[in-house]
């Protein structure tokens, strides 16, 4: 074993010392050991227990455990004290900028457990008032999170869009340098909203396009790189791969199709369509006999069947949206105050309600209100009323899940409010049929009007807890319980591929952002795009409802 290897080991051992607050002269003195290890000009493991004592800097009890785990590869303490350490913050360890003082912060100040929590907590802007932390940490600290992400070589969709805003723009400049009226689109998975993007496919339709293959060298944007015949490839700047299909403006359409379906929905389509000529995508599905299928429902499941019949959901757009739900301000971890965050929805959005969802009182590491702020926060909403009709704040809640099922406030506080949205943030291990139970026992709860990113999942970082996802949206039906598409780029949680049973079974389902400042509303646009991609059709949606609409929703509820 080396030296650098058993220098680590004893580093590890020391940080983790320290972020259980054991004894500061034991943390200094195995850190102490790490370093004249690492140092050593010869190998320990060529030494016997008697010689190792001898090291100086290393006293007999680091020596016995350098020596247990040169004979048997383990340390019982690191093991130990690993078995009490979340995985997740041990790997926080591993971020530079942050060292144990700060991730014990992280972790026993605002409940954070992994590295997902952490970039989601960066987004919020939640690191900004805790100790030792500022702003300019906490930028250093999502960079290298988004650095980790992109090793992985998958990206979130939201990640990915400018990039193809950007790239769209400059390859349209450069083409029609080279003719008058090129053909270009986006397509994959991205032309099909998919919530992770592992490569972007972009196809051009040119009159002559070997004169555009000839010329790509000199695209000044990017370095594409010929892969096959017709390809070429690219690498983004921060690790996403780019390919570029070059077609003849005639075969532009069909390989349009081809490149964005998936295999499944693509074949079948084509058995009936045959191999053209087709004008443009509309023409493949009326010679297909078929209603016209929107990218993002391509992914051959029961699409086919719907547009034989003619039976396609008339998919909800952005505009439907009336009021944004589930928001918060400067009452819990927001960044703006209730008025801004009403007054920008108003204003710069043209929407006629906000509901204000701060956290409850469980949610200490977010500021969650307690029984006395709950009446005060519903005071100014009072008075912003007055101020800003007829645009209208409802008093909601974002109300802890707690381990039974309960939620965190006693009956008499929750009927106070106008809309409760009920969430898990926390106790994430627990098996499926406890988890099922949990939030089942959520959603019976007379004042739970709205369930919230149901599995809490974190894409890229975190799995969302196993729950039984029939029993759960059975459950809604039968309680008339609005499940959220949570429209946070990290969660976009109700995952699309349930809202088709949920619709079946008559649930009303709600983009919302989850804002936690004035920007947020716009992640509305992702919760629209899965919401789409699961078949959503406005009228299934609670935030389309007019304001007088909504009002009535939410006052024959609490009836």
């Amino acid at each position: 074993m080396e030296n650098k290897t058993i220098a680590r080991s004893l580093r590890l051992l020391s940080q983790l010392m320290e972020l259980h607050n054991e004894n500061p002269f034991k943390i200094k003195s195995v850190a102490n050991a790490a370093f004249k290890v690492d140092k050593l000009p010869f190998a320990i493991s060529t030494k016997n227990l008697e010689e190792i004592e001898q090291i100086d800097g290393l006293g007999k009890s680091t020596a016995s455990k350098v020596w247990e785990l040169l004979q048997t590869g383990t340390m019982t303490d690191l093991q130990n004290i690993l078995a009490n350490t979340p995985e997740g913050i041990v790997e926080m360890l591993g971020i530079k900028g942050i060292g144990p003082k700060k991730i014990v912060v992280i972790w026993k100040e605002l409940g954070i457990e992994t590295i997902g929590e952490l970039y989601y907590a960066c987004n919020e802007n939640r690191l900004i008032e805790a100790k030792g932390f500022g702003l300019k940490t906490q930028e250093e600290i999502k960079k290298v999170i988004e650095f980790k992400m992109a090793a992985q070589g998958k990206f979130l969709y939201a990640q990915s869009e400018t990039l193809v805003q950007n790239l769209s723009a400059e390859l349209l400049l450069w083409l029609t340098q080279l003719e008058p009226s090129p053909l270009l689109s986006i397509a994959g998975g991205f032309r099909r909203y998919n919530e992770i993007i592992e490569e972007l496919d972009f196809v051009i339709g040119a009159d002559n396009d070997l004169a555009v293959m000839e010329n790509l060298h000199l695209f000044a944007s990017l370095p594409f790189e010929p892969a096959s015949a017709g390809v070429f490839t690219a690498m983004s700047p921060f690790g996403l791969k780019i390919q570029l299909h070059i077609f003849p403006k005639s075969a532009f359409y069909l390989q349009l199709f081809k490149l964005t379906g998936s295999e499944s929905h693509v074949s079948q389509v084509l058995e009936l369509a045959g191999e053209g000529p087709f004008t443009d995508e509309q023409d493949i599905y009326a010679k297909a006999g078929l209603q016209f299928v929107e990218p993002e429902l391509r992914e051959g499941l029961n699409e086919i069947e719907l547009a034989k019949s003619g039976t396609l959901p008339t998919l909800i757009n952005y505009e439907d949206l009336k009021g944004s739900l589930h928001n918060h301000s400067t009452w819990s971890d927001g960044v703006h105050t209730l008025e801004e965050m009403a007054t920008y929805c108003k204003e710069e959005l043209k929407l006629e309600y906000l509901g204000i969802c701060d956290h409850s009182k469980s949610a200490f590491y977010a500021k969650g209100l307690n029984e006395q702020r709950v009446y005060a926060q519903h005071q100014e909403i009072e008075a912003l009323n007055q101020k800003l009709a007829p645009f209208k704040i409802f008093k909601g809640i974002e109300s802890d899940i707690l381990n039974d099922g309960s939620l965190d406030y006693s009956d008499d506080i929750l009927k106070t409010f106008d809309f409760v949205v009920a969430s898990v943030h926390s106790n994430l291990r627990m098996d499926e049929e406890k988890a099922t139970a949990r939030l089942i026992k959520a959603i019976e709860n007379p004042y739970t009007t709205i369930l919230g990113h149901p599995t809490g999942r974190l894409l890229l970082s975190r799995k969302g807890y196993p729950i039984d996802y029939h029993k759960i949206i059975d459950a809604c039906a039968a309680n008339k319980v609005v499940i959220e598409i949570n429209a946070n780029p990290l969660r976009l949680d109700l995952d699309w591929r349930y809202h088709r049973y949920a619709l079946e079974k008559g649930v009303l389902l709600s983009v919302n952002p989850d804002a936690h400042r004035m920007e947020g509303f716009r992640d509305m646009h992702y919760g629209v795009y899965v919401g789409r991609k699961g078949g959503l059709e406005a009228s299934s949606c609670l935030n389309t409802f007019s304001l007088a609409q909504i009002s009535e929703y939410f006052s024959s509820r609490k009836q």
